[in-house]
């Protein structure tokens, strides 16, 4: 019978087999990391959307109110929204504009928000007279 030689052998050492496995273990385990982070990101994502249709719900529900409404004065006006089983706090600015633009008030809006992420989210509109 006879001996193959050395470079005629085939397959794979176990050297080489071992470092295959440490280099998919480190794959696996970047990819798995990323997990919690994408979970993280679409929450925070949620919040700023919650936080965007509370501030534009205010916003439409102000423009349809007339220029002497209570609400409409000029100065801070705070509430809270409870939404989705957590408290949002809104308020608004209303700022008279000078001449020659005193048939407009500048509304901003603004929403803050407490839990995984907190941040603010504003919208401003126009009113007049």
């Amino acid at each position: 019978m006879r001996t193959p030689v050395r470079g005629d052998q085939r397959g794979v050492t176990l050297v080489e087999l071992m470092i295959a496995l440490v280099v998919l273990a480190l794959g696996v385990m970047a990819v798995g990391a990323l997990f919690p982070t994408g979970t993280r990101e679409a929450s925070k994502d949620n919040a700023y959307t919650v936080a965007h249709y509370h501030a534009q719900e205010k916003l439409e529900e102000l423009r349809g109110k007339t220029w002497t409404d209570p609400d409409l004065a000029p100065g801070r006006h705070p509430s809270t929204v409870e939404d989705l089983g957590s408290v949002w706090r809104r308020w608004y600015d209303v700022e008279a504009m000078s001449a020659p633009l005193d048939n407009l008030r500048k509304i901003t809006v603004s929403v803050y928000w407490i839990g995984q992420s907190s941040d603010t989210v504003t919208a401003t509109t126009y009113v007049r007279r």
